[in-house]
């Protein structure tokens, strides 16, 4: 039996983007700056995926979303696009349980002179708005909040964020790769200046992302060349795959109203089903939640010899894919930063797993791995596990 629980590392792509790339790599091949006939269908291809990715987040404008190579590029865009206006480094706030697409990348503007204020975040993940209140200044021009983290599943509190950050004037950029068409996103109505998506967490394809932009920001590139997406990233864009992402992000658009709650209520089954196990202590906030998130970790002092890798790993021969932390980081063996940002000791930090749920996942699936996992618990531990009376 074979379950993949790592939706949130990344998704398959689904027939009908696959379709539509194919579609693309035979019959509009041509490149989107050509102005023939093969470079306008290729550019009316991107044009419709435009539009696609705009409608998912409600925005104004096909044209405030910029294509990007994915997630990771968006962040970077968004935080080095922003700090490249200044001749002098200024100030930004990031919380200090981000991705590392944008934790590294503050700490590359801190190499430049910048000045980086790291929120804390309570046991949950959660920031208090009142200490982005305290940490905002006179220079500070950029706020970078994730929405939904990828660790731990602990959604923001983005739309008080953002306000905080609106009414004195800075920015605000969030993450939002794992919450686009998991949860609704309205740009016109969320107090954000700046959002990142990424295809491949979509059932999109791997290789493309976006950078929503509202009118009136100003962004310095990263790339030089041909001036393409509105001379924020110049390149010759990758048309099959953003033909994919945008078919990818209209399907889910239509389909979140009923994929979201369906979510949901298998996420609370697996907690459930893995509730009578007292060693395993659930991470992150469990109502401001991403609805396909479920993730553990050991409680201290179980068995110094169990990591997270470890669990992957027992679990993997069983059949099961889950993941220890972020993908982006799951294959190393320090303590999850977003853990320990959380006050959990660096032995518990290392213990970490996730599951996550998507499309194709069904109630038997998280009954089986969950009393997988129990099994597998308790064969390393070399005794039954203790159920909750």
């Amino acid at each position: 039996m074979q379950i993949y629980l790592d939706y949130s590392a990344t998704t398959p792509t689904r027939p009908e983007a696959i379709a539509v790339m194919q579609n693309v790599l035979t019959q509009q091949w041509g490149n989107p700056s050509s102005i023939h006939q093969w470079g306008e269908r290729a550019a009316t291809v991107i044009e419709q995926a435009r539009t696609q990715v705009a409608e998912l987040l409600n925005a104004p404008s096909p044209k405030s979303i910029v294509f990007t190579s994915g997630g990771t590029e968006a962040d970077n865009l968004a935080i080095i696009g922003v700090a490249r206006r200044y001749k002098k480094p200024q100030h930004m706030i990031i919380s200090s349980v981000e991705h590392s697409a944008v934790a590294q990348t503050a700490a590359l503007l801190e190499q430049w002179g910048w000045e980086i204020t790291r929120l804390p975040v309570d046991c949950f993940a959660r920031v208090n708005p009142h200490h982005l209140e305290e940490a905002l200044r006179p220079n500070t021009v950029l706020v970078s909040i994730i929405y939904g983290q990828s660790e731990v599943g602990t959604l923001q509190p983005i739309e008080t964020l953002g306000k905080i950050a609106r009414s004195q004037g800075v920015l605000f950029h969030t993450d939002a790769v794992q919450v686009a068409a998991r949860l609704p996103i309205n740009v016109q109505q969320l107090p954000v200046d700046l959002l990142s998506l990424s295809s491949h967490k979509i059932y999109g394809p791997q290789g493309a992302g976006a950078l929503y932009v509202r009118e009136g920001v100003e962004l310095q590139p990263l790339l030089c060349g041909g001036g393409q997406e509105f001379n924020l990233r110049s390149g010759t864009q990758a048309v099959p795959a953003i033909a994919g992402f945008g078919i990818a992000a209209e399907l889910a658009a239509k389909e979140m109203s009923v994929e979201t709650p369906r979510l949901i209520q298998l996420r609370d089954r697996l907690f459930e089903n893995l509730a009578d196990i007292p060693i395993l202590l659930p991470t992150g906030h469990r109502l401001h939640r991403l609805p396909h998130h479920v993730s553990f970790c050991l409680a201290p002092g179980v068995s110094e010899s169990i990591t997270g890798r470890t669990l992957v790993r027992q679990m993997n021969l069983a059949g099961i894919a889950i993941s220890s932390g972020s993908a982006c980081s799951s294959g190393k063996l320090n303590p999850s930063p977003v853990l320990l940002a959380m006050g959990y000791p660096t032995s518990t930090a290392t213990t970490a797993v996730r599951m996550t749920l998507g499309k194709y996942t069904t109630e038997e699936d998280v009954d089986w791995a969950a009393m997988v996992l129990k099994q597998i618990l308790e064969r390393l531990m070399l005794k039954p596990i203790l159920l909750k009376v």
